[in-house]
């Protein structure tokens, strides 16, 4: 990185939070990996969270905001792929859930709370997109506080059960310790952001339990017709019908983690 380089501003969300799109738009990640840089009121220095892809410019932008400390959301590559070349450009730490995605630092743990460029952030546990998920709470970012989801609350549509990593109890259960939290802002890792916390909870909850439903009545239709032991492939092809072809995996992901729901109940 060249220190007289001069970079677009990152984008200021909140009085707390400012934001560098990853140029890494798909049917999965929408425009890209959102990064977040956070700074306290009159702080020099910043946190970064998720440092997204390997790209050259994107971490090189990121690196300019004098980074105290990196944490990451989960594992997922479009948030972990840049670690070690933003650890390397700013010699600051990075924390995450699992050890291998620390550098010169401990993991995180739920309910810690953070003290990192003027900040307090408390670290939340989030699992059930993955195991390792976790959301980040800054409570005095305007309000009510910003809470920075990563891929557990999406700025648009729903995201995915990585089964069998991620599991549906595991999702439900952190809807409802979300709901418990104050009615943050939602930073999320990809998409816009959300004004209710609360409010984009309830949505979600409604929709996986719709989901759930249209689950259950597709295996009644397959057993009705005479399969035996109804498959994730014969399931989505009821339930995710229209859903376009390049997220059709996805779709199937999400049926194998509903499923092993349903068989944790005795359903299936």
């Amino acid at each position: 990185m060249q220190p007289h380089t001069e970079f677009v501003p990152a984008l200021q969300l909140t009085s707390r939070a400012a934001v560098r799109l990853a140029p890494n738009p798909g049917p999965m990640s929408l425009e890209g990996t959102n990064s977040y840089i956070l700074r306290g009121a009159g702080s020099e220095h910043a946190v970064v969270v998720d440092p997204g892809p390997e790209h050259a410019g994107h971490l090189a932008a990121l690196a300019a905001e004098s980074v105290d400390l990196i944490l990451v959301t989960h594992r997922h590559h479009d948030h972990t792929e840049g670690i070690d070349t933003l650890h390397r450009l700013t010699g600051a730490p990075v924390r995450a859930f699992l050890p291998e995605h620390c550098r010169a630092a401990e993991p995180l743990r739920d309910g810690e709370w953070i003290e990192a460029a003027g900040l307090r952030i408390q670290v939340l546990a989030a699992p059930g997109h993955t195991s390792d998920s976790l959301c980040f709470f800054l409570p005095d970012d305007g309000t009510s506080g910003s809470m920075l989801t990563g891929d557990t609350i999406l700025g648009r549509g729903t995201t995915i059960l990585d089964a069998p990593d991620g599991t549906l109890g595991d999702y439900l259960a952190t809807l409802d310790r979300l709901a418990a939290a104050p009615d943050a802002l939602v930073l999320p890792a990809h998409g816009p952001v959300l004004e209710s916390l609360h409010k984009i909870v309830a949505g979600y909850r409604a929709h996986r339990l719709e989901r759930l439903g249209q689950i259950r009545a597709a295996l009644a239709e397959l057993l009705a017709s005479g399969v035996e032991q109804p498959g994730i492939v014969q399931v989505a092809d009821i339930v995710y019908a229209d859903v376009d072809p390049s997220v059709r995996g996805a779709a199937e992901i999400s049926v194998a983690a509903q499923l092993h729901y349903l068989g944790d109940l005795g359903e299936y």
